[in-house]
């Protein structure tokens, strides 16, 4: 862990604007570990749809007053993804988050409900909203698609990708931070721009 905090960037979302300290009623290992899930949900879905991922990492700190801090942190390059995929991959963090607290038996409502990224909804409404798609927050737009429908989409490909998830999720526990070689290596997913595709 480390004892000072990551860089402002990697507290912000995409507009610049920091990011909601949500306080969860875990331990730090198991929060540790949730984040851990939250970022392979990410991870594992980019390079299953074809993205291609640099690195997905879990970030952990203590502050001024000793307390610790979990936040984590991909990146990823979509060239040729289609944008609901892209969606769907910035929607499934919290999924798998709430799935690992229902697989380890830490699901509350309380618990679930601080999973939400709301900053990770918004990045895919403004990306998809440069090539003239329509994401709904709350609604469905004509055209368009509702947020909870990606959700659906991303809980569809995440039950089909749990163990994969679940390997990535661990092994970033442990190491910190992965690689998207790494990624492949640990799920034998290989991107679809590594196997030839346009």
């Amino acid at each position: 862990m480390r004892t000072t905090a990551p860089s402002p960037e990697l507290l912000a979302d995409h507009t610049g604007k920091p990011l909601p300290v949500v306080p969860k009623p875990l331990s730090y290992e198991q929060a540790r570990l949730g984040m851990a899930f939250h970022e392979a949900g990410h991870a594992v879905l980019a390079v299953a749809y074809g993205m291609r991922v640099g690195v997905s990492e879990v970030i952990a700190w203590t502050d001024e007053q000793g307390l610790w801090n979990v936040t984590g942190h991909t990146t990823s390059q979509a060239r040729t993804i289609h944008p609901w995929r892209f969606a769907a991959q910035s929607a499934a963090g919290a999924i798998a988050e709430v799935q690992y607290l229902l697989a380890y038996g830490l699901w509350t409502p309380q618990i679930a409900a601080s999973c939400e990224a709301p900053h990770d909804r918004e990045y895919a409404i403004d990306v998809l909203a440069q090539y003239g798609y329509r994401l709904g927050r709350d609604h469905t737009p004509w055209g368009g698609k509702s947020w909870s429908t990606v959700q659906g989409m991303a809980r569809r490909k995440i039950g089909h990708l749990w163990r994969e998830i679940r390997t990535v999720a661990h092994a970033m526990d442990e190491h910190t931070m992965l690689t998207g070689a790494d990624i492949t290596a640990l799920t034998g997913l290989v991107p679809s721009f590594e196997r030839g595709a346009a």
